[in-house]
Formats: C-alpha cells, sequence, structure tokens
C-alpha cells in the first residue's frame, strides 16, 4: 500500500495548472454510453474514481485510449447490461450508471455503489425518479434489476437538490419520449458542465445551473469532443493549503465563480486574492484569523467537499473558528487524527469549534477518506517534523497527483509506493 511522506514547515510559491474536475468527468463519462460512437474528452484527471468507471464501461463493451490528458471513448459495441460489482462497489458515482445504461438501452443489472463512509447516502430517490420515467425496478439483496419498455419524460420534484439525483434524472431524460421537468434541482457547476457536454452532442437542454431544468428528449446523439472544466474542490484544497502555511500561489485554469464560497471564507480569514480571467492569485496574510461561522450547503452555498481541509487550515487561524456540517453526519472523521497532530478541535454532533492556532507536530496517521485526507495532507504541510499519511489510496480518488502539484509550489512532499520513494529532491 502507498502512503505520502510530508516535512513541513515550508511556505508555498509558485503556480500550477488545476486538474480536470472529478464530480464534472464522472457523469460525463457516464454521459458517453448515450452515443453510439466515439466521445473524446479534454483534461480529463487520471484520478482512481475515473479508471473505475472508465473500466466499468470497457467490461460493457466500450473501447477506451487514453492519450496524454485526453482520452477517448468508443461505444459502439457495448451490448453488456450486468455492471461490474469490482469497480461499482467501489465508487458511488456508479449510480448515474442507470441513467445512462437506460437511455441507451431498456435493462441494466448492476450492484449497489460503494464510496467514501461519511454518511447515509440512500438511493430512494434516484429509484423514485427513474420509476416515475417508466423504469421498473427490482432491488434484490445485492443487486438493483431496472427494466423498461421506454423512458418517458415526466415532472419530477426533488425533495432536495441532489447532485447525484439530478444527474440521474438527466442522463435517462436525454433519449427519453417526451419532456422531463426536474424541480429543485442541483445547482453545482458540474452539472452545468453535464448539460453543455450532452447540448454540444446534441441534447435539447434548458434551465442549467437553476433550480428548473427542461429536456426535451431526442432521438440521438452524436459525436463530439469535449473539455472538461477544473476542479474547484481540488483548487479550493490548494488556497486552503497557502493559507495554512503562507506564501503565494497561482492556480491556472479556474474561474472565480465556481469557488466563490471558499475564496470568501480565506478573505476574511486576512488571505489577498487577485482574480484574473481564468485564474486566480492567493496572497497568505503572517497570521490567519479564524472565521465566526462556515455552514456547509448546496451550491452556492460552501462545498461540503472543502470542509476537511478548511478545518486543517483554520488550525493555524486566530481565535475560534466554527464549522456546522448540514451535508453528511460523518464528515468529521479526520478530526480524531487532526487532534492527535496537535489541533485543538471540539466536535458536537454537526458543529465543530477550532480553537487556534494549534502547533502542529509531525505524526503516522490515516486518511479514511477522500476528502480527509487532503485535510491531512494540509495539515502535515503546516506541521513541525515528519508526517506519514497512510490510506493514501483514498487521496488518490480526487487529486490526480497532489504530491507533484504541491512539489511544484515548494512543498517537502512524497508518495511511497511498493517500496519505491520518491526523493524530496525531485520535488
Amino acid at each position: 500500500m502507498s502512503h505520502i511522506k510530508i516535512r513541513g514547515g515550508h511556505s508555498l510559491h509558485g503556480e500550477i495548472e488545476v486538474q480536470g474536475a472529478k464530480n464534472a468527468a464522472l457523469p460525463i463519462i457516464a454521459a458517453s454510453v448515450l452515443n453510439n460512437g466515439m466521445v473524446r474528452l479534454r483534461r480529463c484527471p487520471q484520478i482512481m474514481d475515473v479508471h473505475h468507471m472508465l473500466r466499468i464501461l470497457q467490461q460493457s463493451g466500450a473501447r477506451i485510449m487514453w492519450d496524454d490528458g485526453d482520452v477517448w471513448v468508443k461505444t459502439d459495441q457495448m451490448d453488456t447490461v450486468a455492471v461490474s460489482s469490482l469497480d461499482a462497489g467501489k465508487m458511488r458515482s456508479s449510480i448515474i450508471l442507470l441513467g445512462a445504461l437506460l437511455g441507451r438501452g431498456q435493462e441494466v443489472i448492476m450492484p449497489y455503489p460503494g464510496g467514501c463512509t461519511i454518511g447515509a447516502r440512500p438511493i430512494d430517490w434516484h429509484i423514485d425518479a427513474l420509476r416515475k420515467m417508466n423504469v421498473q425496478i427490482d432491488l434484490k439483496e445485492n443487486k438493483i434489476e431496472c427494466k423498461t419498455t421506454g423512458l418517458k419524460g415526466n415532472r419530477i420534484e426533488l425533495p432536495y437538490p441532489s447532485v447525484g439525483v439530478t444527474e440521474n434524472i438527466l442522463l435517462a431524460a436525454v433519449l427519453a419520449d417526451g419532456v422531463t421537468e426536474i424541480i429543485h434541482a442541483a445547482m453545482e457547476p458540474e452539472i452545468a458542465d453535464l448539460c453543455r457536454f450532452l447540448k454540444k452532442s446534441g441534447a435539447c437542454i434548458e434551465g442549467e445551473g437553476t433550480e428548473r431544468i427542461w429536456i426535451k428528449g431526442v432521438k440521438t446523439l452524436h459525436d463530439t469532443e469535449y473539455t472538461i472544466m477544473a476542479d474547484r474542490i481540488a483548487a479550493g484544497t490548494y488556497m486552503a493549503a497557502a493559507a495554512a502555511v503562507g506564501g503565494e500561489i497561482v492556480l491556472k485554469g479556474i474561474h472565480i465563480e465556481n469557488v466563490r464560497a471558499v475564496a470568501d471564507v480565506l478573505v476574511e480569514s486576512g488571505c489577498g486574492l487577485i482574480i484574473y480571467k481564468e485564474s486566480i492569485k492567493i496572497i497568505a496574510p503572517s497570521m490567519l484569523l479564524a472565521v465566526k461561522e462556515i455552514e456547509t450547503e448546496p451550491y452556492p452555498g460552501f462545498p461540503t467537499d472543502m470542509q476537511s481541509q478548511m478545518l486543517a487550515c483554520l488550525c493555524q487561524a486566530r481565535g475560534d473558528s466554527t464549522v456546522t456540517e448540514h451535508i453528511f453526519e460523518n464528515r468529521y472523521k479526520v478530526v480524531p487524527e487532526l487532534i492527535r497532530m496537535g489541533g485543538n478541535i471540539t466536535v458536537d454532533q454537526r458543529r465543530a469549534v477550532i480553537h487556534g492556532p494549534c502547533r502542529m507536530h509531525g505524526e503516522t496517521v490515516e486518511a479514511k477518506e477522500l476528502r480527509g485526507g487532503a485535510a491531512l495532507v494540509i495539515a502535515g504541510l503546516a506541521a513541525e517534523g515528519e508526517t506519514v499519511i497512510h490510506g493514501s489510496e483514498h487521496i488518490e480518488r480526487g487529486y490526480q497527483d497532489i504530491c507533484r502539484d504541491l512539489g511544484q509550489l515548494g512543498a517537502e512532499i512524497c508518495c511511497i509506493t511498493d517500496h519505491t520513494e520518491r526523493r524530496w529532491e525531485d520535488n
């Protein structure tokens, strides 16, 4: 198993290109099966979740080819209705294949989705939505069986703006008969990116980026090339890292609108920002200031996927900062590890208070999920001495090469895999 080693105490300087967005790439890859031909995706992140999704398509008959940062997906020979349990069970995003594969065919058998254990992720809303679109669904002990005589558009009102459910409805509706209207749709930038890809491929969609989306079914989609948006959570992670350890960094390829909530918190903590057309410069203060209240909310609110990283960052702030988690009940799994490293954090149900500044010290810790692992990287950068993070495979699910990126900014960080260590000076 691989692990990450960090020698803390170095400020960050320089610039990096932000990777393609994990949470946009996965539904767009799923959407590629709706076209009986070829799709080329530029800036596709080479991360574990993307590789799992591509393997699922390969096992269903698709042909995959990587060309530097681009991936080609050829789907003209896909004909398998059974989804691999090996890869689908490793990622929660596999659930959106239901809508895509039902749009392509009339039957799907797949295992229950896996992924990070950060809270309840019921599939009830996915099932309810697809049933309204003329899908018969049988929930077995370890698999989901779906059949349809033809997808039909419908008006679907969500009880909550769920990203995954919005994506599943979109993917099912594109080739369905009639018009589908999604009420209380998720408004995340990744939803808009999926819609832009689908529209470029020939879909008829209106209202993306709002809480109401209309999809008029079309007969077919066509081959297309598309550039995936930059990853706003990776960008936010590096912004939080720079704030925690000091320095000035430039993140290229990111738009401020997509990281506005994170940027606002960092400005409140004393950071300076210079905003360019397609890049952002963050300038850390000599001492971070506490942030009175952060509450995770659906977009455009503060993203739950940045909550753990901000906990680690605010350990360096002077005063008490408060974070309230409204999305997932188990997002504080990283807190005991941060406390082991010197963090002074108290948790009461969904509310965490960080009493800073904390003198962090290097420890051997374990990443238990993706964003908590990124938080431990930030803590390690700010700590005195050496930090070793086990479970780095969780981090690799969402960051293409966090060690390379931070190394380019001046961090002393390396990944050790299969007994082979990257030397510090290689950074």
